[in-house]
């Protein structure tokens, strides 16, 4: 049984009270519904349809009759929009208890199979969270630097940055870590890998195909994106990385302009089902039809079904060097 937040604030007829809420002052450092968008990938219009519909969120007004949010209530979005991406749907989740949450929220959630295959090196990836929870950032650096010499640059990003990055996310999304701390980890770790892809012999880097990424408007999230670029060195393609947030028609004239093989997109899940797949068809229309377009990520929106027949989906980074090893195929075909 799902049960249901408290009701007060709204009124008989389940609209939300906005009078009630004014009457109670907001502390200035509350963020308003643009910041709590950014933060939690929850639109706007959706935050809004919430509030109506289920009672939750259930914000406080500034000075200016703005809605502003408690942290605990952008807390619980965060865990929402987990929930979300994992599939669960709206009417269940949104007005549940904070015990359901975390009930639903358990399986996903890391557990030692994560981190054995980086235990068998070795590796422990509890020190890198304790040091991020310690502010030992150089030493975090260092840390991460040996496991990558340790290793090697394909095995560290598969067995250590990839569970370490979800690890974070978890223990963000879940209150653990601050946001600064959970940036601390993002420099950190991309600093290791950008040396590292650096290091790489100009001459190993020379074979096709070429390979053009980014992530699209509103995805600011480019971790997965530099580990990507990472396995597909190693695999001797020549990349070229835009960073975040390019927009479609920018990214149809750069795979242009290099003579791109292949655009590869990286998705976290902040994008909405819709935008996706607007996105990735719009783009589709525009590419040349031998430009081949992969998206990497477990994003719900390209899980629940292939929004385009000529998108390769790739949900796990050890699927990066088949697909090279496809692709060069079909060239020789």
């Amino acid at each position: 049984m799902v049960e249901a937040l408290p009701s007060a604030g709204l009124h008989a007829g389940g609209e939300p009270d906005e009078t009630a809420a004014a009457l109670v002052p907001a502390p200035s450092a509350w963020p308003g519904i643009a910041a709590v968008e950014r933060d939690t990938g929850i639109s706007k219009d959706t935050l809004r349809i919430w509030e109506r519909r289920y009672g939750f969120p259930q914000p406080s007004r500034d000075a200016q009759g703005e809605r502003v949010y408690p942290p605990e209530q952008v807390q619980r979005l965060r865990l929402l929009k987990r929930l979300l991406d994992a599939g669960h749907r709206p009417g269940r989740v949104v007005g549940a208890s904070e015990s359901s949450l975390q009930a639903l929220l358990g399986p996903s959630r890391s557990g030692p199979a994560e981190a054995s295959a980086a235990a068998a090196h070795g590796i422990d990836l509890q020190e890198f969270l304790l040091l991020l929870r310690r502010h030992e950032v150089q030493d975090l650096r260092r840390q991460l630097s040996q496991g990558l010499l340790r290793l090697g640059l394909g095995a560290f990003v598969r067995e250590v940055a990839a569970p370490l990055t979800v690890m974070v996310g978890e223990a963000w999304m879940s209150g653990e870590l601050e946001v600064f701390e959970e940036h601390c980890f993002s420099e950190s770790l991309q600093q290791v890998l950008r040396q590292a892809i650096q290091a790489i012999p100009p001459l190993a880097l020379g074979e096709r195909p070429r390979v053009l990424l980014s992530t699209l408007p509103g995805e600011p999230h480019g971790l997965g994106l530099l580990m990507v670029e990472a396995l597909l060195v190693l695999e001797g393609c020549q990349c070229l990385s835009l960073g975040v947030q390019t927009p479609a028609s920018e990214l149809v004239k750069a795979a242009a302009a290099h003579g791109s093989d292949v655009l590869a997109l990286s998705f976290s899940g902040l994008l909405s089902a819709g935008q996706v797949q607007r996105q990735l068809r719009e783009l589709r229309a525009e590419l040349p039809e031998g430009v081949a377009l992969w998206a990497g990520g477990r994003a719900a929106a390209l899980q629940k079904r292939a929004p385009l027949p000529s998108l390769l989906h790739l949900t796990e980074l050890e699927q990066l060097a088949p697909a090279v090893a496809d692709w060069r195929r079909a060239q020789q075909q």
